[in-house]
């Protein structure tokens, strides 16, 4: 049901200031209805650091405020051409104008795409009546509950230590470097910007975990974000090195990350992936997305 508005609601541009206000819209979001989980708090957090996160687009992020709350967002996706669109539950009726927004606002040259959940039938249909075409491209998300707690094995070899992204921002960017398969020439990889050093406003130290050598080389990394306010931890990223693969590593990170996690108090874990090493580990599919577009003429 549409809330009655008793209030004015205000539209702004996003700013550096805003940031908080962002990440609790989308807590509050994923509260009761998980709708929307593919584009929760920490799915911001971590694309707002990302290397391929274009800042110089910020400002045009657009936020719908009532009072001194965010009830409605549109936020591209690392750059134009992709967006999020999402408001409160009681504010639906604003939804047309967030999409409205993106299209003139977060069109790339192409146009704008959107993702929407399968089932949800009324945002489809705003989608639709505004232009916005079904295309074959998809999202998926994956989850599995966390409340007991998962043995694993590692080799003698390994160990496992807590990697802080924001002290340790080098030695935390080289894993990664490695784990997605950008090469092991540190030569390469000084030269590149992917060692600058990382802001991460709400990442617990204690979710973020890597698996290290006899040598202290690190060989795999797991990060899981958890906040107090919810009942989830989401999974982003994982990876591991090529010469450690098939080794059972990243599984052993992931269930040491997920004992963690529900000893904090998360019941469920999510992943936007729908790659067989999550099946694998007990993960299952949990909502799934479809992208609506409108190009441009």
């Amino acid at each position: 049901m549409n809330r009655q508005m008793d209030s004015v609601i205000e539209f702004k541009h996003y700013r550096e200031q805003d940031y908080q206000a962002v990440c609790d819209f989308l807590i509050s979001l994923n509260e009761s209805d998980k709708r929307y989980i593919n584009w929760n708090w920490a799915r911001f957090e971590w694309m707002y650091e990302h290397p391929e996160f274009d800042k110089d687009l910020i400002e045009h992020i657009g936020l719908w405020w009532e009072h001194d709350r965010v009830v409605g967002a549109a936020i591209y996706d690392m750059y134009f051409g992709e967006a999020f669109c999402g408001v409160l539950p009681e504010y639906n009726n604003l939804y047309a104008d967030v999409l409205a927004y993106a299209e003139e606002s977060l069109s790339d040259d192409e146009g704008i795409a959107v993702a929407i959940e399968d089932n949800d039938n009324e945002k489809i249909q705003i989608a639709e009546q505004l232009g916005f075409e079904k295309i074959d491209q998809t999202e998926n998300v994956m989850a599995c509950e966390i409340r007991k707690p998962r043995e694993y094995v590692l080799e003698e070899e390994i160990h496992i230590v807590e990697l802080d992204p924001v002290k340790e921002a080098e030695q935390f960017a080289w894993i990664l470097w490695q784990g997605f398969n950008h090469g092991t020439d540190r030569e390469e990889f000084e030269k590149s910007d992917n060692h600058i050093k990382q802001i991460r406003k709400h990442l617990n130290a204690g979710l973020s975990l890597a698996a290290v050598t006899t040598q202290n080389e690190p060989v795999a990394y797991v990060c899981l974000w958890y906040d107090k306010r919810t009942d989830y931890a989401y999974i982003e990223p994982v990876c591991t090195v090529p010469d450690y693969r098939g080794k059972g590593i990243a599984k052993a990170l992931l269930y040491e990350a997920f004992n963690r996690a529900c000893e904090m108090g998360a019941n469920t874990a999510y992943v936007i992936s729908d790659m067989e090493f999550y099946s694998k580990l007990g993960l299952t599919d949990s909502k799934h997305y479809t992208f609506y577009k409108i190009s441009k003429s």
